[in-house]
């Protein structure tokens, strides 16, 4: 590049557009005919009040934005910056410049087509739209040469900023909630890609997170890099933006560099199943240990996942010709996860302890044990309240109960056991949760009965009885009895038929209401006397 044109740049980065106008027109006569002379596009970054904030060179064929993370942004929902390029060569509005209006939340995108002598043209111009109009979040304002320009940018502007608002305003959003998209991607069969869904959905609500849209996209082959294809996340983010959502969710688990990616593209803080599960946990672990459970599955998550990015200065050595800077930010975290850690794990240990002395007192007094245990949400807690007139919580909501709770149970031929309530379990269980909990479930080695309470209601119980029964053998449960119990019958959409089903395998009863639950205790104690016989 030659230096008069360098020159050239230099003059267009330190000047001020007029704020009325998309662009003034001595400054698009400029552009257009460096433009012209470089062979190259070249782009303009201006803000609200007019002033350049970036000159761009790229290509014949397309321009590379760079991060504007560091660009200081108007209020409300755009980003207070339009971008205003050439086309040397004379194409309209592509679908990378959509692209860029979208994931960038650009104010405006517009388009300089340049003359056989350099000069502009007419220019075409694309903004957001608050809301879908024949389908798209966007409308293409009517071409203008840039000496022709009457409509007003700012008021244009302020306009679309007041219609955002309002729209925003008539949904009357509780501000502290999250406000949240779901995403769900996946090449399982529809049905089964729809009830992970449909429970991520249930998650979101579990967690005090609104949520606003539902997304699911099946394909054989995930983008590596974004999840979902970047058409489908351009409509993801036209939404967000119509809706003000500020948290994308997917059902499935992102590495970082996907979260990075999703992240530099939408502007907004991105999360998986399996983060939304562990806040779950986070909220509700009322106990001692169920809050050193849930820390150190949160650490074991976000271990792996602090940025590489500082890795070459990592922890240089001391000495001649090795001295450096010491630890990075990096090390140091990572090194502080991994102390806390180990002081988790020792914790945790001692509770463990402390818990197998409670068992041996309690063998000693002979009480057998029966544990409940099912899927989150199948009315465990509700069926212990019921048998022995507790009232621990017990809610319509997945995870309602974290800390395991113990209650005396007296059958009617006055036998009388211990009865335990544990964690539900769930479909793509956090490993780094089940890990930590796994001294939690030890106790359901103690149990001379397990109950396996099933949400007969839903309509996916199948498949969640199929899920607690894998839990149960990879926690080396199977030689344990168990009763299957099919609950909340008074909800299954045809009761007939689902207790017909049922009571082939199990008992059905209600756990709300108490005198369904007769052949329950009858199957339960004979079971238990069986259990309880002398080889």
């Amino acid at each position: 590049m030659k230096k008069n044109q360098l020159r050239l740049l230099e003059r267009l980065a330190g000047k001020k557009s007029h704020r009325d106008l998309i662009i003034s027109p001595e400054i698009a006569r400029t552009l257009c005919e460096l433009s012209f002379q470089i062979n190259r596009q070249i782009g303009l970054l201006i803000h609200r009040s007019g002033q350049i904030e970036m000159v761009i060179v790229g290509t014949f064929s397309g321009l590379m934005i760079p991060q504007l993370n560091a660009i200081r942004t108007a209020g409300g929902r755009l980003r207070g910056l339009r971008l205003v390029h050439t086309h040397p060569g004379g194409e309209d509005i592509s679908d990378d410049d959509l692209m860029d209006l979208l994931f960038l939340r650009l104010d405006l995108l517009s388009v300089l087509k340049i003359t056989a002598d350099g000069l502009p043209e007419r220019l075409y111009s694309v903004h957001l739209l608050p809301a879908d109009t024949a389908g798209r979040g966007w409308t293409f304002l009517p071409p203008v040469h840039p000496a022709n320009q009457k409509e007003s940018f700012e008021d244009l502007i302020n306009a679309l900023e007041g219609e955002f608002t309002r729209l925003q305003r008539a949904r009357t959003i509780e501000r502290r909630e999250d406000r949240a998209i779901l995403v769900s991607v996946s090449a399982e069969a529809k049905i089964v890609a729809e009830e992970s869904l449909g429970e991520l959905v249930e998650l979101a609500r579990s967690d005090n997170i609104e949520v606003l849209h539902t997304v699911l996209q099946r394909q054989r082959h995930l983008n590596p890099r974004l999840i979902v294809g970047k058409g489908k996340l351009a409509e993801i983010m036209i939404r967000a933006l119509q809706l003000d959502a500020n948290l994308l969710i997917f059902d499935q688990e992102l590495n970082p560099s996907q979260i990075r990616s999703i992240t530099d593209f939408t502007d907004l803080r991105v999360i998986d199943r399996t983060q939304l599960i562990l806040d779950i946990f986070a909220h509700r672990a009322m106990s001692r240990e169920g809050k050193l459970q849930v820390e150190m599955a949160q650490l074991k998550y976000m271990l792996p996942r602090l940025s590489t990015r500082d890795d070459a200065l990592s922890r240089l050595t001391g000495g001649i010709g090795a001295r450096g800077p010491g630890e990075t930010r990096l090390e140091i975290d990572r090194r502080r996860i991994s102390d806390r850690l180990a002081r988790l794990s020792g914790e945790l240990k001692a509770i463990a302890s402390e818990r197998y002395r409670r068992r041996s007192k309690r063998r000693k007094k002979d009480l057998p044990v029966i544990s409940l245990v099912g899927y989150t949400n199948a009315g465990k807690s509700t069926l212990l309240n019921t048998l022995t007139h507790s009232d621990i919580v017990a809610e319509d909501k997945l995870f309602a109960t974290l800390d395991p709770t113990s209650r005396r149970l007296r059958f009617p031929t006055e036998m009388e056991v211990i009865i335990t309530d544990t964690v539900g379990f769930i479909r793509h269980l956090p490993d780094t949760l089940l890990q930590a909990f796994k001294a939690t479930l030890e106790e359901l080695q103690e149990a001379d009965l397990l109950v396996h309470v099933i949400d007969l209601s839903n309509p996916a119980y199948r498949e969640q009885m199929a899920v607690v029964d894998k839990l149960l053998n990879e926690l080396e449960l199977g030689d344990i009895p168990c009763l299957r119990v099919f609950n909340k019958i008074d909800k299954a959409p045809y009761p007939v038929q689902a207790r017909a089903e049922a009571e082939k395998e199990g008992v059905v009863i209600s756990a709300i209401d108490p005198g369904t639950l007769a052949p329950f205790l009858e199957r339960a104690e004979r079971m238990m006397g069986k259990a309880l016989a002398p080889m």
